[in-house]
């Protein structure tokens, strides 16, 4: 029992130890961080309240005049500020979670199609090969299409130079690849007699993946309001160029205007920035873009998995049977 105890304290001391190395690395990172988009903005914010600092200085000592400007309203204006900037960054995560939900429903519904596939389609095994390959074809297909790329070493590889470039040279290689999977199935229904319960089922199962990349293309094709990102920018730039002024009422030291007003444009341009970035999850230069490249590969691995166990399947049934 001692025993026991003294590993489970162990373990709770690394798990501590873990969590806070965890958070120190994140706090510091500058990788995947969106510390290096807003640097060159908060530097010049500094630079600006510099020259404001400067002209305040000069004016006062030359002109007797006292460039300064009440802090009270600035708290106010920030909050209200803060808030903006809070909604508008809800409205990107909630563009990002929509477009990773709709990626996961894809999954599914790529397994789905290829499980009914094999449990009621055709036992004709090529036709079986076929049409689970360009099931996970649509995965690739719907990658390539929400970043704007015309080929696909992965696509080459599971359909072949010649299939793949058939598909990648239409308008829109999604739709063919669902188009391509209809005529399997109607050649299914009239060639190798498959149910027709079984037809419409796989069929609805195949129209759903339609309904997943039209609404992948809708969050891609359809940015937040620039009216809404034009004004807030607006606000914000505002309010760090006349903040120095604030500061220069309420703080003593004038060499401290120029870093607290960095370090309040800090905060303000990474969110701002944050919005910028979660807009657009498909775009492999935004930071947090959605890794469709894993999960389409997940999808192919799978689909691929499921029908080598049907392979492995059919063939001891067949023993069986002789």
């Amino acid at each position: 029992m001692f025993q026991q105890s003294t590993n489970r304290d162990s373990r709770s001391t690394e798990s501590s130890n873990s969590k806070w190395q965890s958070f120190w690395s994140d706090a510091f990172a500058i990788q995947g961080s969106i510390t290096p988009h807003v640097l060159p903005n908060v530097a010049c914010t500094g630079i600006v309240a510099t020259a404001i600092c400067a002209i305040a200085y000069l004016s006062q000592r030359y002109f007797g005049l006292k460039l300064a400007l009440e802090l009270t309203p600035y708290e106010y204006i920030g909050t209200a500020l803060g808030l903006l900037l809070v909604l508008r960054t809800n409205a990107g995560y909630d563009r990002w979670w929509e477009a990773r939900k709709l990626w996961g429903a894809i999954v599914n519904q790529s397994r789905n199609l290829a499980i009914s596939a094999i449990s009621y389609g055709p036992s004709e095994r090529q036709w079986r090969i076929s049409f689970v390959r360009l099931v996970a074809a649509f995965s690739l297909t719907a990658c390539m299409n929400l970043r704007g790329h015309k080929t696909s070493a992965a696509l080459d590889r599971l359909l072949g130079d010649q299939e793949s470039a058939q598909i990648t040279e239409t308008r829109h290689p999604p739709s063919t690849v669902l188009l391509n999977l209809a005529v399997m199935l109607k050649e299914a229904r009239e060639k190798y007699g498959m149910n027709g319960y079984s037809f419409i089922q796989i069929d609805r199962e195949r129209a759903l993946l339609t309904e997943h990349i039209g609404a992948c293309e809708r969050i891609l094709k359809t940015p937040l309001a620039a009216a809404y990102s034009i004004k807030i920018r607006r606000f914000i730039a505002g309010f760090l160029l006349t903040l120095p002024f604030a500061l220069l009422h309420s703080l003593d030291n004038i060499f401290l205007v120029p870093p607290v007003t960095m370090l309040v444009a800090y905060p303000l341009f990474s969110l701002d920035q944050l919005g910028v970035e979660l807009q657009n999850p498909f775009n492999v230069n935004n930071l947090s873009h959605l890794p469709l490249d894993d999960i389409s590969a997940t999808i192919e691995s799978n689909l691929l998995c499921l029908l080598e166990e049907n392979e492995v399947d059919f063939e001891q049934a067949a023993t069986t049977g002789r």
